[in-house]
């Protein structure tokens, strides 16, 4: 039997979360979905008219290595797609099913909303539906803590891993070719060498040399991230990534404005309010910090709400070693900002502060909240390891709430040095809050939403903002300075420590939403604010 046969046999073996009565299940007709209307869809363009025919031939193919993604990821966080639809006759629930890679809502809690499936796995579709954490970690496998291998069980019910370039050979063959003939049409240099370097990765799962060459890029004006990057989907244990894609066209007037900040970092690490073994870390200085439009989102990125912003490579070997970029996806940030921030600003905000919730506020935490993943500290400094294994499942709310106290921490320190005038500190606090209202609506079960809730929650008790009467709220703010500085060293701790029972009992106290603030929140959604947008996207929007 060959090995991509044999792989195939894994990979359905753990495909079994849903029941025989399911699967022999006609379809059914549901009610329209009636939250859809949380979603404000977008068209997602860019200015294209300055790029050579080459160029635009380039991004035909790139768009169809992102949708090889698209269906590994599928794979990855339900199984047969076809499955699913079979399921379902109303096409508002299908294109709900759309947007959320499965029948879960993933910006409420991931109920199910299809009928016939119950709760979503933890471990999605990585791990085999009826695996245990105790079995998992009594496996002697090296591999299994990948982040690129699936566990399956074989012949004899026992778990073996399967790579991904395996157990996905189909697609990740058919992107890794897509890759050769685009890099043949690159422009930039730097751009093709990442492309072929990058086609090779997919087909073996070793990323690193790749994310060193996607470093080394400064002048293309066409970007593509492609490949397993965030391990969000793996609630089980945060080990496994996700495949996704962006395609992107950089901003280069915006560009230019965010280059000034990467020489402070070094800088701005060494002032982190913790003590020296938590900040002895000296992550690379090669900090690329651009804007961009996107024009396109596959797979993970895509599912429910959409990220903003970018910060890559995750591998903390490259972070150290050589930094990260930051890309700050304008477009969308903007879009998310018209139709949500405004709105929510305009019911949750006190009158005299809504002013100053901006979008250059707004972009620039964003921005700072990448900046902050690569700061910090990544392993921990009693010999536990990498902090990402060391808090297991609760690593990525954790992260999440390290980058965005510790990008606040940044935009205030840029200010008083005298170098961030992009705005006032209350534009940047106040935008804050309101962000933290916005990014919550995910849901609890999200690692945003975690984060968001955690933050508000520590506000609270540190009485960095009040509920008015009016049910508005107002920051102070340098209590919620204050506030910011007690947080970020908590958190730095906890991943220092690699206290993975601290964090775990944290989140499960304060990393829920409370009742008065999900009556806010109802508030909201009575309102018919949007919680997040969807996309009108593709070549033909683009106009190729």
């Amino acid at each position: 039997m060959s090995l991509l046969a044999f792989s195939f046999i894994f990979l359905m073996a753990g495909c079994k979360n849903e029941t025989k009565k399911q699967e022999n299940q006609k379809p059914v007709q549901t009610e329209p979905v009636k939250d859809f209307a949380k979603y404000a869809k977008v068209k997602l363009t860019a200015d294209i008219s300055g790029l050579s025919e080459n160029q635009k031939k380039m991004l035909k193919l790139l768009f169809l290595a992102a949708d090889q993604m698209d269906d590994i990821y599928w794979q990855e966080n339900f199984g047969d797609k076809n499955k699913l639809f079979s399921k379902i006759e109303n096409p508002v629930v299908e294109q709900y099913a759309m947007i959320n890679y499965g029948p879960w809502d993933e910006l409420n809690n991931l109920v199910p909303f299809v009928p016939g499936y119950g709760a979503k796995p933890p471990g999605a579709r990585f791990y085999p539906a009826d695996m245990t954490k105790e079995e998992f970690e009594k496996l002697d496998n090296p591999d299994k803590t990948s982040l690129y291998t699936l566990l399956r069980r074989n012949k004899e019910g026992k778990l073996v891993t399967v790579w991904y370039h395996d157990a996905f050979r189909e697609q990740t063959e058919k992107a890794a070719g897509l890759l050769l003939k685009a890099a043949d049409l690159a422009k930039d240099e730097g751009f093709a060498s990442y492309l072929k370097l990058r086609a090779k990765a997919l087909l073996t799962d070793d990323y690193f040399k790749s994310d060193m060459a996607w470093l080394d890029m400064k002048n293309n004006i066409i970007d593509l991230v492609i490949g397993p990057i965030e391990n969000y989907t793996d609630r089980l244990f945060g080990y496994k990534a996700a495949h996704e894609s962006f395609i992107l066209i950089k901003d280069v007037e915006w560009s230019k404005k965010l280059a000034k900040y990467a020489q402070f970092l070094p800088q701005l690490q060494a002032e982190l309010p913790v003590a020296p073994e938590y900040k002895k870390e000296k992550p690379g200085s090669d900090v690329d910090l651009n804007a961009y439009d996107v024009v396109y989102y596959a797979g993970d990125c895509n599912m429910g709400g959409k990220t903003i912003a970018i910060n890559l490579p995750n591998d903390s070997r490259v972070q150290l070693e050589k930094g990260t970029r930051k890309l700050q996806l304008k477009n969308a940030m903007k879009a998310k900002f018209d139709h949500i921030m405004v709105p929510i600003s305009k019911l949750l905000i006190s009158p005299g502060q809504r002013q100053n919730v901006t979008f250059n506020a707004f972009f620039s935490n964003t921005m700072f909240h990448e900046v902050a993943h690569g700061m910090g500290i990544k392993n921990t400094i009693n010999g536990k390891g990498g902090v990402r294994k060391a808090l297991k499942e609760t690593f990525s709310p954790i992260e999440e709430g390290k980058a965005d106290i510790l990008g606040l921490f940044l935009v205030t320190k840029l200010n008083q040095m005298g170098e961030f005038t992009e705005t006032n500190l209350m534009d940047n606090y106040v935008t804050f809050l309101a962000g933290i209202f916005r990014s919550v609506r995910f849901g609890a079960a999200s690692a945003h939403g975690m984060a968001n809730m955690l933050r508000f929650n520590f506000f609270l008790e540190h009485s960095a903002f009040t509920r008015n009467q009016d049910g508005t709220y107002s920051i102070n703010l340098e209590k919620m300075k204050e506030a910011s500085t007690l947080l970020t060293q908590k958190i730095l701790k906890i991943q220092g420590d690699g206290d993975y029972e601290a964090a775990k009992k944290w989140i499960e106290t304060d990393g829920v939403i409370k009742p008065r603030l999900k009556a806010d929140l109802q508030r909201l959604n009575d309102a018919g604010i949007p919680s997040d947008i969807y996309f009108e996207q593709g070549p033909e929007v683009l106009g190729l």
